[in-house]
């Protein structure tokens, strides 16, 4: 796989867990507001009986909150929250009721507003926002003096930019869900990226170690039966069988980084040799000149296993290799005359990891018996792969 450029200092991708101390500090200074501006007497109303009475009354309504934008941030509503959204409105409008204080514990709705944007759905939340901004607006202009033009706009201004700390909160909230999301997605996207690793690399190595051990034990078998009579020709073939581990062994390593590369004309001179040594008379045509080098390199694959299979599992005496195409398809057709029985169910390893080769070219990849008996793996894709 190909690695991932780390991002440059100052760019680093924030993490869900860092949205959620963001979101829980975004409380402190909104919950501050009405607590100093009543605390203080600041702004019409009577003051309260002691300073520590908005701080009471501040501490439960920003804790309810916080329990509501947690649960928000997990897109999810807390147990019992209709209970606890009745309570944030208590604490946020029985104070203007009872204790009078109007203008100074206003700013407390913003915490009314998000949790009704956080804990309802549908038409429900859209009317209760909206009435919620509305009775701001009524509030700020309930003391605005008659024929004062300046503190009318001053108002409807104040009253409608009270939407905006919700919205915040809101928002907030809506980030560390989207970051916890995006890690989710990320983590299971890294594990299909492994899967399909493992299975590239499993595929790879059987299609690549099928036909080079058994061409090793093709030539050791040779050499074995020249030893007594050819001592040259055996040490050729020996000298044939390291240079073939050698090769195979370079392979592996390049399958492990995606490095292997096949070639389709290579493939057909080593399945003309092999064939060879083991007795069956080949015929082999693959030139295709016009295909694209995704299907050339896939073909070179599909020899490369049918080859494998013949060696393995057959006791071919003839074997023909063809590459035709027509009607915009490039056809790939292995026929051998040895097939057995338990070859011939076309439901091995890599026969299943050529199909899924083809399939990624819009092409599919066969195997079945013929009608005089033999065996035939055909493999076809678009000449022009999408």
């Amino acid at each position: 796989m190909r690695s991932q450029r780390p991002a440059p200092a100052g760019l680093a991708t924030p993490t869900a867990n860092q949205a959620r101390w963001l979101l829980i500090a975004i409380h402190l200074p909104m919950i501050a507001v009405p607590i100093c501006y009543t605390g203080l007497s600041a702004g019409a109303g009577p003051a309260p009986s002691h300073p520590a009475v908005p701080i009471l009354l501040g501490i439960p309504l920003v804790a309810l909150q916080l329990r509501h934008s947690l649960a928000a941030a997990r897109s999810a509503r807390p147990r019992g929250w209709p209970g606890t959204l009745l309570a944030v409105a208590a604490l946020t409008y029985l104070p203007m009721w009872l204790l009078g204080w109007w203008s100074p514990w206003l700013s407390a709705t913003w915490f009314a507003l998000a949790s009704v944007l956080m804990l309802l759905r549908g038409w429900p939340r859209i009317a209760l926002s909206v009435g919620i901004l509305v009775s701001d607006i009524a509030i700020q202009l309930a003391g605005v003096p008659p024929g004062s033009v300046w503190n009318l706009v001053y108002g409807v201004f104040y009253g409608a930019c009270s939407a905006v700390p919700p919205m915040i909160l809101y928002c907030a909230a809506r980030l560390v869900r989207v970051l916890t999301e995006l890690h989710a997605t990320r983590a299971e996207l890294a594990e299909l990226a492994v899967g399909r690793e493992r299975l590239r690399v499993s595929r790879d190595l059987h299609d690549l170690l099928g036909q080079s051990l058994s061409a090793v034990s093709l030539k050791g078998d040779l050499a074995l039966r020249l030893l007594a009579r050819d001592p040259r020709a055996a040490r050729a073939e020996v000298a044939e069988l390291t240079a073939l581990a050698r090769d195979t062994l370079h392979g592996m390593r390049a399958v492990t980084h995606d490095e292997h590369a096949v070639s389709l004309s290579v493939e057909a001179d080593g399945a003309v040799a092999l064939l060879a040594a083991a007795g069956v008379d080949t015929t082999i045509d693959v030139r295709l000149p016009g295909l694209a080098e995704p299907g050339q390199r896939l073909f070179a694959w599909a020899v490369r296993e049918g080859v494998t299979n013949i060696l393995r599992h057959s006791d071919a005496t003839r074997c023909s290799i063809t590459a035709t195409s027509r009607d915009g398809l490039a056809r790939l057709d292995i026929v051998n005359d040895g097939v057995r029985d338990a070859a011939a169910t076309g439901d091995g390893t890599g026969l299943r990891g050529l199909a899924a080769r083809a399939a990624a070219l819009s092409g599919t990849a066969t195997a079945q018996r013929t009608p005089d008996g033999g065996f035939r793996l055909a493999v076809e894709i678009p000449e022009e792969p999408t």
